[in-house]
């Protein structure tokens, strides 16, 4: 049995305490908290300067893209960057293993205990399967012409197999609404079952995808018309509701959100990713107006950042919003294990393992647990 206190203590499901104690078993799993160390025996106790809070939750990552670290070029914009993401394939099957487990590790020595994974490939199979990280694996689908549709979920289905085959949550999801028509979204959610949770759809990430829907115009339209996208995904859709809609309107954490509005935000969680925002848009969504009980972060890839931290994640969102830290490490650690269904994660309550990490000056990372 271990005793941990440090400056202050974040349970994140009750306030933060001052010098109070975790008590946590070998193994991880919280026994008790307590307000104060004098409950406790000093022998017992183990003393740290700085913040106790719960493992990190990163709820959206692309692992498989970790080879492609430094490949794409900075604030060229979302359409430069898909079009740069084409050349993933052009490297060797030992690279990309080599990358994925590379950036594994560090997310695991900067905290982070789960993760939200995009997956198009099966490329990370072999690394999930040692299960050092909790993940819930996000089977993405690309599709803009209608010829495409039983091919693409029936690739899905085959992935979201060998990810199931292997003990892994894993959920067929459409990659944004302007990259999958109407009819393909619906065939998405109908193969939505009992062994899924939510579903993680891209959205409002460039100014364009707004004149998209609401005025049919704009440098995406264009894009699309020249890549004979098929016109449903623009005519058949006035408002972001037509999506929630077409996926009938199941849990759905919403990613990147840059160029969001109020008037659009739904029930659902909400993923920001200011890094990648930063490197691809050099932009950042308008933080006052998310319900904080709602939001949640993710690092994005290699492809898009330069590390995969949340607490680098953290301190740009502080810069640029009013959270105090209790709810920053919410976002970071509570509301994340929330949108992924990871009930054991988030915060310190009694029967949960949720990983313990101590932030010294809030600008290091050590895992205590």
């Amino acid at each position: 049995m271990r005793f941990l206190t440090a400056d202050y203590l974040y349970p994140l499901n009750t306030k933060p305490i001052k010098k109070g104690v975790l008590q946590i078993t070998e193994q991880g799993e919280v026994v008790n908290v307590f307000k104060s160390r004098r409950d406790i025996s000093s022998e017992s106790l183990e003393i740290y300067n700085g913040i106790l809070c719960p493992g990190f939750i990163n709820a959206h990552c692309h692992l498989e893209l970790s080879h492609l670290l430094g490949l794409a070029e900075r604030n060229k914009g979302l359409l430069n960057f898909i079009e740069t993401m084409q050349k993933r394939s052009n490297y060797r099957t030992s690279k990309i293993l080599e990358a994925i487990e590379n950036a594994e590790i560090q997310m695991i020595k900067n905290g982070i205990v789960a993760v939200g994974d995009i997956c198009n490939t099966a490329d990370t199979l072999f690394q999930k399967q040692k299960r050092n990280l909790q993940y819930y694996n996000f089977i993405e689908i690309f599709g803009i012409r209608i010829r495409e549709i039983n091919s693409k979920i029936d690739k899905g289905l085959s992935l979201r197999e060998k990810f199931r085959d292997i003990g892994q949550k894993a959920t067929i999801v459409p990659h944004a609404p302007y990259s999958v028509m109407p009819a393909l979204m619906k065939k998405i959610a109908s193969n939505f079952d009992d062994y899924d949770y939510t579903f993680s759809l891209h959205t409002h990430e460039i100014k364009s995808e707004n004149q998209l829907f609401n005025m049919k115009n704009g440098q995406l339209f264009e894009w699309l018309n020249n890549k004979d996208a098929d016109p449903s995904i623009w005519d058949n859709r006035d408002n972001f509701s037509d999506i929630l809609d077409e996926l009938f309107n199941n849990k759905t954490i919403m990613v990147h959100n840059t160029y969001v509005k109020k008037e659009d935000l739904s029930s659902n969680y909400y993923c920001t990713c200011p890094s990648a925002n930063l490197y691809i848009e050099n932009r950042l969504p308008n933080y006052k107006i998310f319900n904080e009980e709602k939001l949640c972060v993710g690092t994005d890839g290699l492809s898009s950042n330069i590390s995969l931290s949340i607490l680098e994640e953290l301190k740009i969102i502080n810069k640029n919003s009013e959270y105090d830290l209790n709810t920053l490490l919410k976002i970071a650690c509570k509301n994340g294990a929330e949108a992924l269904g990871f009930k054991d994660l988030g915060t310190f309550e009694k029967g949960k393992s949720p990983g313990v990490n101590l932030l010294k000056n809030l600008d290091e990372v050590k895992v205590l647990l």
